[in-house]
């Protein structure tokens, strides 16, 4: 690969600006100074900035955030930060989400730049389940617990769709907080399916994508997928 390639993949500079970084002398390879960009490194070759080391990344990367509030699911920071500044990788703006988050949502967060898997990862047909745990804004009673729950085992239809939801597993801890399994992801489903029986989340937290956990995580932490749950898309 040449060595200006090189610069602007491991950094989030422009290559002119990688160029003059390389014409200061600032770069070295195997430490020696070099300034031409059209140089092709070696993947073994210890390239530095500044005495700092640089990489690329080697391959896709399959990574399970832990996202914590306050976070955006977007490519470029608005009204929040955005969740790549949590991972701490080469490219990082190269990762895509699979199943993004609300802002106000914590929980398991899927990231890759492997576009196929990325692909299969989100598709409905795979009725990969994912669990949420909810927190309700208005106690409900044995009986409006009971109702909800074969109301989502049968599917409902929200409002704006012409389909019903697929059937899902809703179980009730106590009056206020419960746990909804679902094995597709429609706009906003969690909050709008509670909203159906008039009552609002206000809290939500996804625990699990298929068989992969958040186990051994803290908020805003993050690991690479084993073979085995990647292998799960």
């Amino acid at each position: 690969m040449r060595l200006d390639k090189f610069l602007s993949k491991a950094t989030e500079l422009s290559r002119s600006e990688c160029k003059k970084i390389l014409h200061r002398g600032e770069i070295t390879v195997n430490d020696e100074v070099i300034k031409d960009g059209s140089v092709h490194i070696q993947a073994d070759d210890e390239v530095l900035w500044a005495g700092e080391p640089l990489s690329v990344a080697d391959g896709s990367r399959y990574i399970l955030l832990y996202k914590p509030d306050g976070f955006e699911c977007t490519l470029k920071a608005k009204e929040y930060p955005i969740v790549t500044e949590l991972i701490a990788v080469p490219e990082v703006a190269s990762l895509r989400i699979a199943g993004r988050l609300d802002v106000d949502t914590t929980g398991a967060l899927l990231l890759s730049d492997d576009g196929a898997w990325l692909h299969r990862a989100t598709s409905p047909k795979r009725h990969q389940p994912k669990r949420y745990e909810i927190t309700l804004a208005d106690p409900m009673t044995a009986d409006e617990q009971a109702h909800a729950i074969k109301q989502v085992a049968n599917g409902i239809l929200l409002e704006g769709n012409s389909e019903k939801t697929r059937p899902a597993e809703l179980s009730f801890i106590d009056e206020t907080h419960a746990t909804l399994i679902l094995t597709e992801g429609k706009y906003h489903q969690v909050k709008r399916m509670m909203a159906y029986f008039g009552n609002k989340v206000i809290e939500l937290h996804r625990a699990s994508i298929g068989t992969i956990t958040l186990d051994g995580l803290e908020m805003g932490e993050c690991r690479f997928l084993t073979d085995d749950e990647i292998g799960q898309f």
